[in-house]
């Protein structure tokens, strides 16, 4: 009796047929993401240079450089108050208009669009109004002064100037987080809260025990989606406070551009972006490890 040949066996039709559908997309994700990912790291240690012949190769001094650099890790400081004072209010503020929209009242279409907008305009525009409003002799000064208060300098101010920057990312990610809410309390079996109902329980009893764990994995989701959301900030430093005052407002993509296109250090740069791609890699590893557990 012959053997089976192993290379006839594995370029039978289904398998050509799989590698010619995939062959564009693994070239694209070649092109467009692994190839920038290795370039990265390699560059991170060297000098990095706008040309391949004015790289030298450093090893790990950009790290260690990075390590021991005091503005690095309050730009690491900024940034981890920022995410968390930003995903704590997108995920409860959303969570709770979702669970009222998800009920039969009135305007509720016209509602979840209204709460829909923010998501879609664009940050440059929005950063751009939040400027306008919160500058010295803007509206939000105008409305404190026709309260009898005194202005503040928003912008310009290393206590309110990242509470500027946080309002202006809640807003902008309140809707998105919204209707992924919404979505995930379609799933929610009805019949769950209509024997919780039979056995007496109230509304809190219903939302703590059955919304709650329903909506497990969304949440993770969202809070997931929500810190890298805010992790790879920039715009809206750009346009509002460029980082000041006093690098009170320095985020970490902004001080990777600064270090790449103001101080033309690449391979610095590049060591400080492979810190943040480090962070995000764990971020989406906790969001699979959770879900293959929960699933």
């Amino acid at each position: 009796m012959s053997k089976p040949n192993p290379i006839s066996a594995w370029l039978d039709r289904d398998t050509v047929a799989a590698g010619l559908f995939l062959t564009p997309a693994l070239l694209i994700l070649g092109v467009f993401l692994f190839y920038p990912i290795a370039y990265l790291l390699y560059l991170s240690f060297t000098t990095g240079s706008f040309t391949v012949t004015g790289i030298e190769w450093v090893g790990i001094q950009n790290y260690l450089r990075l390590f021991t650099d005091g503005d690095f890790w309050q730009v690491m400081g900024n940034t981890a108050y920022f995410t968390l004072a930003t995903v704590i209010p997108t995920i409860i503020i959303p969570l709770v208009l979702a669970v009222l929209l998800n009920r039969a009242i009135a305007l509720r279409g016209l509602l979840r669009a209204a709460y829909f907008i923010p998501s879609i305009i664009s940050l440059v525009a929005v950063g751009l109004a939040f400027r306008w409003l919160f500058q010295t002799d803007g509206k939000v000064n105008d409305l404190l002064l026709a309260w009898g208060l005194e202005p503040i300098a928003w912008l310009s101010s290393t206590v309110w100037g990242m509470p500027v920057l946080i309002l202006l990312s809640s807003w902008k990610q309140l809707g998105f987080n919204l209707v992924v809410f919404l979505a995930g309390l379609q799933i929610i079996p009805q019949s769950r809260y209509e024997a919780a109902e039979l056995d007496g329980a109230n509304g809190w009893a219903k939302f703590w025990y059955i919304t709650l764990p329903g909506l497990t994995p969304t949440l993770i989701f969202a809070v997931l989606t929500t810190a890298i959301f805010t992790l790879r900030s920039f715009e809206q430093v750009y346009i509002i406070t460029g980082g000041g005052p006093l690098n009170s407002t320095n985020l970490l993509v902004y001080y990777i551009y600064e270090q790449a296109f103001s101080s033309f250090e690449f391979g610095y740069a590049a060591a400080a972006a492979t810190i943040l791609l480090a962070i995000a890699f764990i971020f989406v590893y906790i969001y699979l490890r959770v879900w293959n557990e929960k699933s």
